[in-house]
């Protein structure tokens, strides 16, 4: 199997485990059908359209190529309607959810460091580290925003950094060729968020006042 292949493979990975998140969250915010089926759609694609508008890449790869926007929804109305069962292993999603994080941020790198390429724009490392974590994170947002939530990416958890992070080890291996670039990108994202659930990792934050690290 090419490398591409694995990156596409995993893609979908990603937006099955991001639909799912997105589908618990209308579970608890006890939703209709169409609260499962906006909640997972926006939770898996919204990052990449986010992207894909950023970068002036319109209409959105998300929003254009059925089998994208097909899987999200059919894996939120599997968990409208296998809900109590898809409740039960919640936890189990968030290690596929980080393989997802790991595509997404490797997906978003590669795009954004090609736009770079193509328009001369020289070095824009920011602006990889920047996308890389809005296509990876991006849905999460626009799911809490939904469900009247401060994001979670915002507030606890090592998620949106580990995909800004993955944007600079995609560039610092592009010298290897895009695929291993983006292959370790996506290892590399996926152990870091693996580690953070582990160990219960989180950024610094204001504790009562004063900076908690």
């Amino acid at each position: 199997m090419r490398a591409e292949d694995v990156v596409e493979l995993l893609n979908y990975v990603g937006i099955v485990a991001f639909a799912l998140s997105g589908a618990l969250k209308a579970g608890e915010k006890d939703m209709d059908l169409l609260g499962f089926v906006v909640l997972g759609f926006s939770t898996a694609l919204a990052g990449g359209i986010i992207r894909d508008l950023l970068l002036g890449r319109v209409p959105p790869v998300n929003v254009v190529y059925m089998p994208y926007s097909l899987t999200a929804i059919a894996a939120s109305l599997a968990a409208f309607f296998l809900y109590p069962y898809v409740k039960k292993v919640r936890d189990y999603v968030l290690y596929p959810d980080a393989v997802g994080l790991g595509a997404f941020a490797a997906i978003g790198a590669d795009l954004t460091a090609n736009y770079c390429q193509l328009r001369g724009l020289g070095d824009c490392w920011l602006t990889v580290m920047m996308l890389s974590s809005v296509t990876a994170a991006g849905g999460g947002v626009v799911r809490d925003v939904l469900a009247g939530e401060v994001p979670a990416v915002l507030r606890r958890e090592i998620y949106a950094s580990a995909a800004a992070v993955g944007g600079l080890i995609y560039l610092a291996a592009l010298g290897l060729g895009r695929e291993v670039a983006m292959l370790v990108t996506i290892v590399a994202v996926t152990a870091i968020r693996i580690a953070s659930l582990a160990r219960g990792w989180e950024l610094p934050r204001i504790r009562q006042g004063k900076p908690r690290v």
